[in-house]
């Protein structure tokens, strides 16, 4: 069901202690973030691989212990009053098997929020983060899909969805610039073409912005930042393939147009 917030009205501008307060606690739980990070892949996933010999089920173990990870870092955010957030329709997750969720992109946490809820999150992720040594254990225990080549990835997601995995994809490429139209890049569209799945469309809003593309992560804002996370409807990639037999480029830009209109338009009371 929903995560609920108390407060109902706008939240006023906080104090100057309560901003340093904040200050303090958002760079303890970014580090509490690099830790666990570390924590998974040097230690638990190890474990797991010379425990759990069978690659389904240590895939989804993998899944899972991501998943309470996510769910325990975003409590203790709330718990130290970096921010708040609450979830609409997240139920509608455990009905997407073999689905693409896609999502507007305005903050750093937006992947966190989105793994914490879904029963399997395949992720897509930049070739450069295997890299990484806080997440490259991570990425690599959870076979999520990294970012090279078009043709190679595009084949990987068809097959991931096929095999029922559900494949979390930003669009826009990058986090979304606050203030400006959302520019939707084709791989989305792409890859939904080829699977032949439905798109489960998410709506992210954060206010004030937090963690942007341009903003540090000591830039905190004056008053905490409350996410509201809304799962809405699925779009179904087969009726622009099917569509007075387009071609398959043709397909995919009047996908991405529909998806953009998708995301662009804000649901009903996503204010707190």
């Amino acid at each position: 069901m929903a995560t609920t917030i108390s407060a109902q009205t706008a939240p006023e501008r906080s104090s100057w202690l309560n901003r340093c307060w904040r200050v303090v606690a958002t760079g303890f739980c970014f580090s509490l973030f690099g830790l666990g990070g570390l924590l998974l892949s040097g230690v638990w996933f190890n474990l797991m691989r010379l425990v759990v010999r069978d690659p389904v089920r240590r895939s989804r173990l993998t899944q899972n212990s991501i998943r309470h990870s996510f769910r325990f870092f975003l409590a203790t955010t709330r718990f130290f009053g970096v921010l708040d957030y609450h979830f609409d329709n997240v139920e509608r997750f455990s009905e997407d098997r073999g689905c693409l969720v896609i999502a507007n992109h305005p903050s750093l946490l937006d992947y966190v929020l989105l793994a914490s809820q879904m029963p399997r999150c395949d992720c897509i992720v930049k070739e450069a983060l295997l890299e990484n040594v806080f997440v490259s254990g991570v990425i690599k225990a959870a076979g999520y899909l990294a970012n090279a080549q078009s043709d190679i990835l595009l084949e990987q997601c068809r097959q991931r969805l096929a095999s029922g995995g559900t494949i979390l994809i930003f669009p826009e490429g990058t986090r979304t610039t606050p203030g400006k139209a959302l520019t939707l890049q084709r791989g989305a569209a792409n890859i939904a073409l080829r699977g032949q799945c439905e798109i489960r469309v998410v709506h992210i809003h954060c206010h004030p912005p937090m963690l942007t593309k341009q903003g540090k992560w000591y830039k905190i804002p004056a008053i905490k930042p409350q996410f509201h996370i809304t799962v809405q409807d699925k779009i179904d990639a087969r009726a622009f393939i099917h569509a007075n037999d387009v071609s398959p480029a043709l397909a995919a830009r009047r996908l991405t147009q529909h998806l953009t209109d998708a995301l662009q338009s804000e649901p009903i009371n996503n204010e707190i």
